[in-house]
């Protein structure tokens, strides 16, 4: 018996920089506002939305007289700013095409062109909407309209305006490789990328983006909706929660597939896979975004593709970003394949580095992805809130800039922040935000401060290097100790050092100094200060005129080359440079 086949609905996946509009324009679409929820206003994980074909035909007002075969659009909105490449991979890979939001007015932005990378990458066919139309100068409001109708009761200014900047979109697109136009100035959709201006506030072009949306997956796409429905279920886990009443939860994409109460699945822990059966499943209503509606309809089963919540035992460990996949005959190969992809998580592990935990998957690949792009290593990463051992963890790494935990939308434990009263934790430093890009925006800035203190506390206990010259009609007395006047040629002067001649030959050792008959701590090049000597006599060991140089411990010469020497002003480098070309004159390895 031939099995039979459906149309699945078409999932679509929306990119762009951050900003520029993207959760706006769902929200016009479904009429909600998502993006009054998000963190910073900025979208942080993948949700999903079933747009249902009425609804686009009644938006597009053209569609109504074709005969439409796709059920309508999955969007999927994926977090906008750079660190997230990840998810954005996932969402570009998942999905059968895609919306490139662009701000018309800004242009292409460094994510823009990121995202362009991945659509190219996967091979993701897309759209180009070209958002914010409403902010063009003189631009004439038209709620809901179509591009076109709305573009014809501008006034000249406005219509030149938008052509020059939609064609340096097409400028920019063709100087990427690709070649694009406005939608309604093109023959062949397989060739050219379609611009459509639109605006996310007003609802401007959105009928005619919609439309050619349906348009393209009707004609090219239909091949690829084609599923069994009888397959089983193929998924992604975007959230675990506890609800009430409901106990723990998950909110799960499917792509591929039926899903039905009584199925047995596959889903992905923090370090193992666990099998559990489907006990209900609750679909949002359409028009709803599964990340914030709380009312859902009970259904038996779950058709590919939809955001649906699924109700089972044992879920509590399960992490966000797992593969879901259900069970008909193939037990073992499920599980086998299920931990594979488990295994392949994309977050680089160094042996020196910070500790990073977050709530899903995918956020834990886009802060490693951030962090490397820093040149900073992940010593640790995992999925969860964060726990008394893994602050413990922590607490044993020995260097100061490692020993930092980055949180990122998880929180602690009890046990944790009990643990963090220990005075023995005091310098575990931790990072929190629901904001990826502030999160490592914060910590650089603690880096950066810190290593700058500890460079301080260097240059404290290192000898620096200085070269000085007796001045004439300057000697205060002769020894007992040696009060001298002298100016400081170059590097930078301090006391309780020892001098040395330009042979290498200790003179005596520098005990105080003064400017102005008062002591101080440190003389720049060109003062001239009072310094007294011990162990010298002048005209003995010492002559006016004659230059001296500190003489720097070896180790301390060591430290200065290899650590320090790009943080030394010119002339400090210069008087080293000398100080270490007389030290080698007999021992060509002296300080190496």
């Amino acid at each position: 018996m031939v099995e039979p086949r459906i149309i699945r609905t078409p999932i679509v996946c929306v990119l762009g920089h951050v900003d520029h509009g993207k959760t706006s324009l769902l929200d016009k679409i479904r009429g909600s506002s998502v993006v009054d929820l998000e963190d910073g206003l900025i979208t942080q994980h993948i949700g999903a939305t079933l747009v249902p074909i009425e609804v686009i035909k009644a938006r597009s007002g053209s569609l109504g007289h074709l005969d439409i075969n796709v059920p309508g659009l999955l969007f999927i909105d994926t977090p906008g700013h750079h660190a997230f490449t990840t998810l954005r991979v996932r969402g570009g890979a998942l999905a059968d095409m895609a919306i490139l939001v662009v701000d018309i007015n800004e242009g292409f932005q460094p994510q823009t062109i990121e995202a362009l990378q991945i659509l190219r990458t996967y091979k993701t066919p897309f759209v180009v909407a070209a958002n914010k139309i409403d902010r063009i100068h003189g631009w004439r409001i038209n709620n809901d309209e179509t591009f076109l109708k709305s573009l014809s009761v501008q006034g000249q200014r406005s219509k030149d305006l938008i052509e020059n900047k939609t064609y340096d979109l097409v400028g920019k697109l063709s100087e990427l490789g690709f070649n694009a136009e406005r939608y309604d100035r093109i023959h062949d959709f397989q060739r050219n990328i379609a611009i459509i201006p639109i605006s996310a506030t007003t609802g401007e072009g959105i009928p005619d983006l919609l439309m050619v949306l349906i348009g393209l997956a009707q004609r090219f796409m239909m091949e690829d909706l084609i599923l069994s429905a009888k397959g089983p279920a193929k998924g992604t886990v975007l959230e675990v929660k506890e609800e009430r009443g409901l106990g723990f939860t998950m909110d799960v994409i499917l792509y591929d597939g039926t899903l039905s109460v009584g199925d047995e699945v596959v889903v992905g822990t923090n370090d193992s896979i666990i099998v559990t059966k489907v006990r209900s499943l609750l679909k949002p209503l359409s028009l709803h975004e599964i990340r914030v509606e709380d009312r859902f309809e009970r259904v038996k089963t779950v058709v590919a593709a939809a955001g649906v919540k699924v109700i089972a035992p044992s879920l509590e460990n399960v992490i966000a970003g797992s593969p879901l996949q259900a069970i008909r005959d193939n037990k073992d190969d499920v599980i086998d394949l299920v931990k594979r992809e488990m295994a392949e998580i994309n977050v680089k592990i160094s042996g020196k580095g910070l500790t990073i935990k977050a709530d899903t998957i995918g956020a834990l690949e886009a802060l490693s992805k951030e962090l490397d792009s820093h040149g900073i290593g992940i010593i640790k990463a995992s999925v969860g809130p964060v726990s008394r051992h893994d602050l413990i963890e922590v607490q044993t790494i020995n260097d100061s800039l490692s020993s930092v935990l980055l949180c990122f939308n998880t929180p602690l434990l009890p046990d944790a922040e009990d643990l963090l009263k220990d005075p023995s934790l005091a310098y575990v430093k931790i990072f929190s935000s629901n904001i990826i890009y502030e999160l490592i925006d914060n910590y650089l800035e603690w880096r950066d401060e810190w290593r700058r203190k500890i460079e301080e506390q260097q240059f404290e206990q290192i000898v620096l290097p200085a070269k000085i010259s007796i001045l004439p009609n300057c000697i205060f007395r002769q020894s007992n100790p040696a009060v001298v006047g002298v100016r400081v040629l170059s590097g930078r002067l301090r006391p309780d050092v020892f001098l040395v001649d330009r042979t290498g030959k200790r003179i005596g050792h520098l005990k105080t100094m003064q400017l102005r008959g008062e002591f101080i701590h440190e003389s720049a090049v060109g003062q001239e200060i009072a310094i007294s000597i011990e162990g010298a006599t002048i005209g003995r060991q010492i002559d006016v005129g004659v230059d001296l140089y500190v003489d720097i411990p070896e180790k301390h010469v060591k430290v200065l080359e290899h650590e320090m020497l790009s943080h030394l002003s010119p002339d400090i480098q210069l008087v080293l440079d000398e100080f270490t070309t007389m030290k080698r004159k007999n021992d060509p390895f002296w300080g190496k």
